[in-house]
């Protein structure tokens, strides 16, 4: 049966399968002439022997790759926004205030296999805000319908921070890496003294004026939201360690170029790192030590690793890109392609739900062409909880893989080219 037809035919309830495919599950070896069987959104089962129901829909996937959706752990597409300049501290900001529904991001995304971000605020401030955790979900209209949520029904995601020379400035900014924890640490003190207040109701204490930057920290004080944490130099990477220590927010750290030079210490306190690839010479000292040997690096240490792509400073649709270059330094097959999967769902808190092919699990999936490691492969579909979010061999999606105005570039998010002639602006 065709694609389009199985699509056109499809009933809620009715099972998929995707056959004769090589499943490289992440959580269990892989799997050659593979059948994936999903059904309202779950994936139903996996494996070479599976049972295919007779009224399932069938998709013959002879010679392709199917593996899970990727999942980028810090992402700035579909719009610029956050905190602004009045002040270096600023945890009340939400990101999800600020993206635009409409922004071609996310369909580049989608055309690079990814299926889950955390997308964040930016790094020039020391604590620029709450980030957002997405699905890429085809057919919504509104970023809420695509955030995940917690048990509350609030968005789901994490408090971005940030050292080194970005969040540094003229006053009210701090001018030095000292001031900058200074700060930091007065900031926590405030909010464990809010939530002591909090605590102090249930005993018939007055209820704290409200004040959403603190109530945001003390969710990362109780656990609830995790810190992800932008830092560069050795140094830097210990200052957030410590800080992490002294107040005990859960901690991922992002990009972490001199991360080699202190992997003991990361191992020892026991954080996951979340890892940026960049191949190509220039940005700023900080991140001059920059090595592709930082994942095989972390991971001979016991440190759980992902990649991200910190898009736009590396484009979405070459994520796999960043765990090719670290099998070249010498990771492993397998933790290269749970750095791109699993781990980093699990650093979003999400591992239960996504980033492996396991029956329970979401039905977020790419189809490749080939190996995911190879220059030669392509991104053939993406499927998001069971449904098409990109097909390369639909026209106005290829758009998006191969470039053009819409494809990598977010200045007008509501037009595919200059001119608002192709298909995609008639749509």
């Amino acid at each position: 049966m065709s694609l389009l037809l199985l699509l056109a035919v499809s009933l809620a309830g009715q099972p998929l399968a995707f056959t004769n495919a090589h499943i490289i599950p992440v959580e269990g070896p892989e799997i050659q002439s593979g059948t994936l069987l999903v059904a309202d959104g779950k994936i139903l089962a996996v494996g070479a022997s599976v049972e295919v129901p007779k009224d399932a829909l069938v998709q013959d996937c002879s010679n392709q790759v199917i593996m899970p959706g990727l999942i980028c752990t810090h992402s700035h597409i579909g719009g610029w926004g956050g905190a602004d300049r009045s002040g270096p501290i600023q945890p009340d900001a939400r990101i999800i205030d600020a993206l635009n529904p409409r922004s071609s991001g996310w369909k580049r995304a989608l055309a690079g296999g990814l299926t889950s971000l955390n997308v964040m605020p930016g790094s020039g401030h020391l604590l620029s805000g709450q980030t957002v955790y997405l699905k890429l979900r085809p057919g919504v209209g509104t970023i809420g319908e695509m955030a995940y949520r917690f048990p509350d029904g609030s968005p789901m995601g994490g408090i971005k921070m940030a050292n080194g020379t970005n969040p540094q400035g003229a006053p009210p900014f701090p001018g030095t890496r000292s001031k900058a924890a200074a700060l930091v640490r007065q900031k926590y003190l405030e909010a464990q003294k809010y939530q002591r207040d909090l605590e102090a109701i249930a005993e018939g204490g007055e209820a704290p004026p409200r004040d959403l930057g603190l109530e945001a920290l003390v969710e990362a004080l109780e656990g609830k939201r995790v810190v992800h944490h932008h830092t560069h130099r050795a140094d830097d990477i210990v200052t957030v360690l410590r800080l992490s220590e002294e107040f005990g927010f859960r901690l991922v750290l992002h990009h972490v170029s001199e991360a080699i030079m202190v992997a003991e210490e990361i191992a020892e306190a026991n954080v996951p790192c979340s890892v940026i690839m960049i191949d190509s010479p220039g940005g700023k000292q900080e991140a001059i030590n920059l090595s592709f040997e930082t994942g095989r690096v972390l991971d001979e240490h016991g440190v759980k690793v992902a990649y991200h792509t910190d898009d736009y400073i590396t484009d979405s649709r070459y994520f796999f890109r960043s765990a090719a270059l670290g099998i070249r330094a010498g990771l492993a097959r397998d933790t290269a392609l749970a750095s791109l999967s699993l781990h980093g769902a699990q650093m979003m808190d999400l591992g239960a739900q996504i980033g492996s092919l396991v029956p329970g699990k979401d039905a977020d999936f790419v189809i490749l062409s080939g190996d995911p490691f190879s220059i030669d492969t392509r991104v053939q579909q993406t499927w998001v909880e069971g449904d098409l979010a990109f097909d390369l061999a639909n026209p106005t999606d290829r758009l998006f893989a191969e470039g053009g105005f819409g494809g990598s570039n977010e200045v007008n998010p509501y037009m595919c080219c200059t001119k608002n002639e192709c298909e995609g602006c008639a749509q």
